[in-house]
């Protein structure tokens, strides 16, 4: 089971590792590693909140969001995306900018850097709207039921979540970006060019999110009138067909997914730029991870992990929280990598702990319950 599912990404790491060899020695090699281990650390939120949304969707679509869908995530955004902040932000064109990237790599760096309260904004904003939907969400299992309950409640009026976001993005182009972080630790007034960034990033949501939810509320309701039809059929003896809104349902769901992962990936692409302003160690590095993110993802569904670990997705839909409040920070001051990434590895710790706990006392107390039952037999003489 580890093999197949990992084994894609045992390949790619070795295939990788050997490429940043001969590309740049030893010291290469060294950086690749680091970056592949930067990658999965920020990710393994990531992959949690995947595997929620991979679960619902058929073995065809599983394999799609690992063959076209890692493609996208390591061509598109380890390496293509770093090459079009530079082009749009710097406005030269795509063969520019990748000779930029290749020849000038210290005004690469700096030009990314300068991009970054846009970027930050963008990803801020959707990762919040994620986590927002999820903490007012009436669910019938809760993590933290102090907070979780009464956040359900309010979760009952209309657009909040919008509304809080909308704040949230405010207050952010009035403190953050008012002082925003540049290359060489200057700072410079980017009010509206996060105020344009944050608000692009929540119509992204409601766009892309909206049209997921539509189509698996109809594949739902499809799937309800197929069982009907299906039980009809049976009794009459005739043959059904196949529903196709299947495979509209599955694929803005993959689209959500792809749109997921690129948010997440902004602050591992930022924060290689700590470690290394080479682009091909870092389309290196951070592919290997990417892979990785995918394998889990898709680990985690076919074993059920979600459904036997029930607040695993609550612990990482939390971190997902702290990575939007993160990276809105970030958009005036510098965050350690180390930071990010231990906070989204407590948060989902906790949340497996928790959810070992939960399990023990469901089975000390089913255990409790069939002693009592084998008692009660045994004294009345059965």
């Amino acid at each position: 089971m580890v093999l197949k599912t990992f084994g894609w990404s045992f390949a790619v790491t070795a295939l990788g590792l050997v490429a940043a060899v001969f590309y740049g020695g030893w010291t290469a090699f060294g950086i690749v590693a680091i970056l592949s281990v930067l990658e999965i650390s920020l990710s393994f939120d990531n992959a949690v909140v995947n595997a929620g949304i991979l679960k619902k969707m058929n073995a065809f679509w599983q394999k799609i969001f690992l063959t076209i869908g890692i493609l996208i995530a390591v061509f598109g955004m380890r390496l293509v995306f770093p090459v079009v902040i530079v082009a749009v932000s710097a406005s030269m064109g795509p063969i520019e900018a990748v000779d930029l990237a290749l020849t000038d790599k210290d005004r690469y760096q700096q030009l990314v850097t300068d991009a970054h309260p846009s970027i930050a904004a963008f990803g801020g904003m959707f990762l919040l709207m994620i986590f927002l939907d999820f903490i007012f969400e009436d669910r019938d299992i809760k993590w933290l039921g102090w907070l979780e309950r009464p956040l359900a409640k309010l979760g009952k009026i209309d657009m909040l979540s919008v509304c809080i976001a909308l704040i949230v993005l405010l207050i952010s182009s009035m403190t953050f970006a008012a002082n925003a972080h540049q290359h060489g630790g200057t700072h410079v007034d980017k009010a509206e060019t996060v105020l344009l960034a944050g608000v692009a990033g929540l119509i992204t949501y409601m766009i892309v999110g909206g049209l997921s939810g539509y189509f698996e509320d109809k594949l739902e309701e499809e799937e309800e009138r197929e069982h009907e039809e299906e039980e009809a059929a049976e009794r009459a003896g005739k043959p059904r067909s196949a529903v196709a809104l299947a495979g509209k349902a599955a694929f803005f769901m993959f689209l959500y997914l792809e749109v997921l992962d690129a948010s997440f990936s902004f602050d591992g692409v930022i924060g290689a730029f700590a470690i290394t302003n080479d682009i091909v160690l870092m389309a290196l590095g951070l592919g290997i991870g990417a892979m990785y993110v995918r394998s889990l993802t898709v680990y985690l569904v076919r074993q059920g992990t979600l459904d036997d670990y029930v607040y695993l997705e609550h612990g990482a839909h939390y971190a997902i929280g702290a990575l939007a409040m993160i990276l809105l920070v970030t958009i005036q001051y510098e965050i350690s990598e180390l930071i990010t990434g231990g906070i989204g590895v407590f948060l989902i710790g906790w949340s497996f702990w928790s959810s070992v706990r939960r399990n023990r006392a469901i089975a000390a107390a089913e255990g409790k319950a069939a002693a009592s039952d084998e008692k009660t037999e045994v004294s009345s003489g059965v």
